[in-house]
């Protein structure tokens, strides 16, 4: 369909806009070669067009309400292309913020609601080669802003725990599911936690992987330099084996490497821990809002892992406490600019598009702003007055922060094979209810997320694994590596889960 011609008064508008100072007549004079080079738009539609990309034919359908009693499905499937590989017999949920072409994509919210992509993600296709089967769409948090799990437009996501208390968000469908024995692997996204957040909450493994080691082509962007995919599961061992084939360059993906070295995690998960050096972070223990029972209950895994023939000594870094509000600048502004103005990707980005999505995107969240979350508002109403007040001065000194915070890592690292920390400062907390004030909404979505955040500003690959019960709720333990030495991470949470005999399931899923 060729592009609308702007008539006089839409050249005026735009004009006026951008204080260009042109006179009535000059508006006019501008107006055929506006449209002379508005063709080339019309030809590039055309040549897209000649494609030809269209959905296949996938069956879907959404489960009833007695199916889905955690509410974690957003819809289920049955996909399987291959009956060999690594993954053959495995069950696995998908996050709704990465494309299974032919499902029906929701992200969270209405503005994505009845978009179906073409094309599957890359993580979705290398599953699929590897003889998964593709369950199902798991509920994510709206447009993935909340670490809670009470914002996805189809209502909250339970735990399986205890059905009256967050899931974790934002991979907060993929969590439950695990937790509840509904499936045997998922997939999470996390740009400020939402991998270990929703693992931590629901005593679940969840892993982010280094920044780049995964492609993140066909999942819905937060924010390009802190986007990242990664594998979710019941068990060390079937994390590493979904790391395994999920990670790698794809050609698409310009934020990875070009050459990646990708040993057999699984394999890697044989060579044990003993000797290795554990450095346990001193600020993330005693936050301001941190419970006492989960920084004893991490406390007594490092304990573990020390009569195990590890070493675990204390360290300090004191520029993780500069970590989260680093990333509030980038996942604030970031996303305004990108996200919401940008209508998904924005500009200057050598991936791959999709262009169907932004259109589709872009017209309904600008046709009905305030449908979105109390949390997305939130991001709009900061990131839209920093950006316009300062034009992106203060995005651009978080980023120049960014290496000073990686170097405290990596320094901290020189000594220690990894460092280790409560995933969360908090357990499961209350579901707020159907009348909650907007205060305790945005509470519930960015409380527990001091530890998480700073790991995705510095790509620290960073794992959760459950470290123990309190009170009859999960506690994550966090474990953080060197850069794509993904393996070592995995090594240590694979040995604390054989000396503690595995992890425990919720009294409904056992």
């Amino acid at each position: 369909m060729p592009v609308d011609r702007p008539d006089f008064a839409a050249l005026d508008q735009v004009s006026r806009h951008y204080g260009l100072a042109l006179s009535p007549a000059e508006v006019a004079s501008f107006g055929p070669a506006v449209d002379g080079l508005l063709r080339s738009w019309d030809a590039v539609e055309r040549l897209y067009c000649e494609q030809g990309s269209h959905p296949p034919d996938r069956a879907w359908k959404r489960p009833a309400e007695a199916d889905n009693p955690l509410g974690a499905w957003y819809v289920t499937t049955s996909i399987t292309e291959h009956e060999g590989g690594p993954l053959a017999g495995r069950s696995v949920a998908i996050k709704d913020n990465t494309a299974v072409a032919g499902v029906p994509m929701m992200n969270g919210s209405s503005t994505l609601e009845g978009f179906v992509p073409a094309h599957d993600a890359t993580v979705v296709s290398r599953l699929l080669d590897a003889g998964a089967t593709i369950a199902g769409k798991a509920v994510c948090e709206e447009l993935c802003f909340s670490g809670g799990s009470h914002t996805s437009r189809t209502g909250p996501v339970r735990n399986p725990w205890d059905t009256t208390r967050s899931a974790g968000g934002s991979s907060s469908g993929s969590a439950a599911l695990l937790a509840s024995g509904a499936v045997d692997i998922a997939t999470g996204g996390d740009q400020g936690g939402s991998i270990r957040i929703p693992a931590a909450y629901c005593g679940v493994v969840g892993h982010k992987p280094t920044h780049g080691l995964v492609p993140y082509t066909g999942a819905f962007p937060v924010e390009l330099t802190i986007d990242h995919l990664g594998p979710m599961a019941r068990t060390v061992a079937d994390v590493a084996l979904t790391l395994a084939v999920m990670a790698g360059p794809d050609g698409l993906d310009p934020r990875q490497p070009s050459a990646v070295s990708i040993p057999d995690y699984v394999a890697e998960l044989g060579r044990g821990a003993d000797g290795l050096r554990l450095g346990v972070v001193a600020e993330g223990f005693g936050r301001d809002n941190s419970d006492p029972a989960v920084d004893a209950t991490v406390r007594a895994a490092v304990e573990t892992l020390a009569r195990a023939g590890m070493s675990a000594e204390e360290v300090s870094i004191p520029w993780h406490l500069h970590g989260s509000p680093i990333l509030d600048v980038i996942a604030t502004e970031g996303p305004t600019a990108q996200m919401v103005d940008g209508s998904w990707y924005g500009m200057n980005w050598q991936g791959r598009y999709e262009p169907d999505l932004i259109d589709h995107y872009g017209g309904r969240w600008r046709s009905d702003p305030a449908a979105l979350s109390e949390l997305v508002k939130l991001v709009l109403l900061a990131g839209s007055y920093a950006v316009d007040r300062y034009h992106g001065r203060y995005y651009a000194m978080a980023r120049e922060l960014a290496p000073r915070l990686r170097a405290a890592y990596d320094q901290a690292l020189a000594r220690f094979d990894v460092l280790v920390m409560p995933t969360l400062p908090l357990r499961a907390t209350l579901l707020p209810g159907p009348d909650a004030p907007p205060e305790e909404s945005l509470a519930r979505g960015f409380q527990m997320a001091e530890n998480t955040a700073p790991f995705d500003v510095s790509g620290h690959p960073a794992c959760s694994v459950p470290a123990g019960l309190a009170d009859g709720l999960p506690v994550g333990m966090m474990i953080i590596g060197r850069r794509f030495d993904d393996a070592t991470v995995l090594r240590v949470a694979h040995a604390f889960e054989q000396l503690v005999g595995g992890f425990p399931a919720p009294p409904a899923a056992t």
